[in-house]
């Protein structure tokens, strides 16, 4: 297993995929490496690109208000994405995006080790828990692979764009605080 530093700098100078030829910073992953609770988003927007760190523009101010709801945060999560490159004009990231870049996502869980990952939004879920997965059907659902609860909520970014999925979204942060509780997670 790669360490920190060498996953790292693998992903910093990857040229894998397209994407690597747009970037203006490779966005790995923010939080400590410790974290008993990991969120991983879909891929880096513009605000994200221009600072080199995941769900900084309104999308994770949004995050960021949501999880404080529930005792959540920064200094208490590992937040990351599927693809570390911003696809074009915020654009899903591509199958093959996403493959050339799961490597890098799989080595931060086994470094962080977390308990619980909360996939956010559709692209994250399909990738993480099942290929076929409705985020409109199945958020907040609770599935358990290799000792790692996950589950799925509403993008960020989505709850901008509709307002009225914000109560669905409260409700699985709920959910979410009821697993935190049920694991025993200290926060």
């Amino acid at each position: 297993m790669r360490t920190w530093e060498e996953l790292e700098r693998d992903c910093g100078s990857c040229t894998r995929c397209g994407l690597c030829r747009t970037r203006h910073s490779v966005v790995f992953g923010v939080g400590p490496r410790d974290a008993d609770v990991m969120f991983v988003g879909e891929g880096p927007g513009e605000q994200e690109d221009l600072r080199g760190e995941p769900f900084v523009g309104p999308a994770g101010m949004l995050l960021d208000d949501m999880l404080s709801i529930i005792d959540l945060g920064r200094h208490n999560c590992y937040i990351a994405n599927i693809v570390k490159c911003r696809p074009p004009h915020n654009r899903d990231p591509q199958e093959q995006e996403q493959e050339a870049c799961i490597d890098y996502l799989r080595g931060q869980v086994a470094l962080v080790r977390p308990k619980i990952i909360v996939c956010l939004g559709r692209i994250a879920a399909m990738k993480l828990i099942k290929p076929d997965f409705r985020i409109t059907r199945e958020h907040g659902v609770w599935t358990e692979k290799g000792g790692v609860w996950f589950t799925a909520m509403y993008h960020p970014s989505a709850l901008l764009r509709d307002v009225n999925k914000r109560p669905e979204t409260f409700e699985d942060l709920l959910s979410l605080r009821d697993k935190l509780r049920e694991l025993q997670v200290k926060l």
